[in-house]
Order: C-alpha cells, then sequence, then structure tokens
C-alpha cells in the first residue's frame, strides 16, 4: 500500500501543477521574461488543439481518484489501470522534457514538476517491482 500512497501523493502534485497552467494566465504563472511563458506558449503545449494541461487535470484526477480508491478497496483491476498509468506518464514525461531541452531550448517549472512526479512514479513501481518481484504476478 505504501506504493499508492507515494503514487497518490505524486498525482496530486501533477494535478495541481496542470491545473495551475489550465486555470491561471500564462504570464500570470510564468514570468514574461522568463521561458516558462514560452513553453505555453508553444505549438507543443496543445496535442490535437487542447492545451495539455487540460488533458492533465483529467488524467491525474482520475489517476488520484482510482489509486485513493485502491488504497480504500484495492482490486486488481484498479492496480492494472494506475501501473499502466504511471508507465505510459512515464514516457509521455521523456518526451515533454526532451521537447523542452532540444526544440524549445525552454523550461516550464510546472511542466517539469508533472514531468519529475511521473518520472517518479515510474521509479516507484520499479523500486516496488525488485523488492517483491510480484508485480507481473500482480496482473
Amino acid at each position: 500500500m505504501l506504493k499508492y500512497k507515494i503514487l497518490l501523493i505524486l498525482f496530486v502534485i501533477s494535478l495541481l501543477a496542470s491545473a495551475m497552467l489550465a486555470f491561471m494566465p500564462s504570464d500570470t504563472v510564468c514570468n514574461i521574461e522568463d521561458t516558462c511563458n514560452s513553453v505555453q506558449l508553444s505549438k507543443q503545449a496543445e496535442t490535437f488543439g487542447i492545451k495539455n494541461c487540460h488533458y492533465g487535470i483529467i488524467i491525474f484526477l482520475f489517476l488520484t481518484a482510482l489509486t485513493f480508491s485502491e488504497i480504500k478497496n484495492p482490486k486488481k483491476f484498479k492496480r492494472f489501470v494506475i501501473d499502466t498509468g504511471v508507465i505510459l506518464g512515464f514516457l509521455i514525461a521523456i518526451y515533454f522534457i526532451y521537447i523542452m531541452i532540444f526544440v524549445l531550448n525552454s523550461y516550464c517549472q510546472y511542466c517539469l514538476a508533472v514531468d519529475v512526479s511521473m518520472i517518479l512514479g515510474f521509479l516507484t513501481l520499479l523500486i516496488y517491482h525488485r523488492r517483491n518481484k510480484t508485480w507481473l504476478k500482480e496482473h
């Protein structure tokens, strides 16, 4: 259960960072001279015409609720969905970090908070798997 408590904290951090980016004006959240603003105004800040932070709110709200539910009432399917979400989130985080470093040459501290949370979530899965060697058996 410690694994899911850690993931819950990381999902809440990601949800809060996504919400800040979604509901506060870019120039309020990010200083105009800051590279954060250029990331938020880039074409990579959207996927299929929707801001990435809006996807983040939906995804992290779902993962937060599901993880809370898993802590209260554990089920195999919930663990599978949460762990799959973390793995996909990790891959997306690596992609967005690549975009910030090599394409935009700019950084958004709130985006990095989400990305680092997903990397830490993935590391949590790896540590849990190595300690218990039960991850594949759980699913």
